[in-house]
């Protein structure tokens, strides 16, 4: 972690990359989506359950889910686009095969099978929904979630698959990937290397944010890319991260990516348990903290696009005072 370059290259119309999977990942589009429309979601692909699990196992794809649901979240405003997003979203409930499986997963995979091209299919299904940004996975090939966790009895077990480490009630101390070195999505690749902003979070820690760390190509681009870094951390803790206070997850993050510079870090103030034990720590590594409310009014555990969207911007139009101070990744 480390402070800012200096000056940022497109300040009227940011490009952003946001990086995650399932309701975390459409969370940030949600609210970047009222900021600027050069948004690319690169998604996780290792859900192994549902609907997902079912088609990846049967056909070999990569699992459609989280892709889905970005796309619904990016989609055009309109009747046109929330008509098409409503039936993206439509799942199946019969006694039959197709019991649970959604029509936008099955429409992605069709289109994966007649175009012979995932990302071609993802844009085509973005294309019918007016999606206000792009939608990529963050690897090639369909990926294994593996987990070192730390027992009640002190002993150290392996748990493997997204679906497991997204419910064990063991701290998870190590992560990795099956392949261990898989091919990122070149094109992923290439919008995180030109990124204005790059959003890492909220959502499932383990299972969705840190896979990206974990995809060599993918690493490294995040680590060369003169794109600014923000973190935006959960509201509440899950199953994989029970017990994690908001400085946890920071370290967690450090730990599995030493060299990844952070330069922001924005929190709900009704998720942090110590806020300046979380504003030493930001400032010890020159990240920024920006603790706002960015939950919905009803205090629900549910980012609100239009605060997470202001809080977003007030950190974006920080770093444009800092024209001309002196600084460096």
């Amino acid at each position: 972690m480390s402070t800012p370059p200096s000056a940022p290259r497109e300040p009227a119309n940011p490009a952003f990359v946001a990086l995650g999977g399932g309701h975390g990942l459409a969370a940030s589009l949600s609210a970047l989506r009222l900021m600027t429309d050069r948004i690319t979601a690169v998604v996780t692909v290792a859900d192994d359950g549902g609907s997902s699990g079912r088609l990846r196992e049967e056909l070999g794809v990569l699992p459609p889910g989280d892709l889905r649901m970005a796309l619904a979240a990016l989609c055009d405003d309109s009747e046109w686009g929330r008509t098409w997003r409503d039936l993206l979203q439509h799942r199946f409930a019969t006694d039959g095969p197709l019991d649970h499986h959604s029509v936008g997963n099955l429409l992605i995979v069709a289109l994966w099978q007649l175009l012979g091209d995932t990302v071609g299919g993802l844009d085509l299904v973005g294309r019918l929904l007016g999606a206000r940004g792009r939608v990529l996975p963050m690897a090639a090939v369909p990926l294994e979630i593996e987990a070192d966790v730390r027992c009640d009895d002190g002993t150290l077990a392996v748990v493997r698959g997204q679906t497991h480490v997204a419910v064990t009630p063991y701290r998870i101390e190590q992560l990795r990937l099956h392949p261990a070195d898989p091919p990122a999505c070149p094109e992923a690749v290439s919008a995180v290397r030109d990124a204005d902003w790059v959003v890492l979070g909220p959502g499932s820690w383990y299972s969705s944010v840190l896979p990206h760390l974990l995809v060599p190509e993918l690493r490294a681009a995040l680590h060369e890319t003169p794109a600014r870094i923000v973190v935006t951390l959960n509201l509440t803790p899950d199953d994989e991260t029970q017990g994690m206070r908001a400085v946890d997850h920071l370290a967690v993050l450090r730990a599995h990516a030493p060299e990844l510079p952070v330069h922001a870090v924005v929190a709900d103030p009704g998720s942090v348990d110590d806020v300046g034990e979380l504003a030493d720590l930001c400032a010890s590594t020159g990240t920024r903290l920006l603790v706002r409310q960015v939950r919905r009014g009803d205090q629900s555990a549910v980012h609100d696009p239009l605060r997470l969207a202001a809080a977003l911007r007030d950190v974006v139009e920080g770093y444009l005072g800092d024209v001309g101070t002196p600084a460096g990744r």
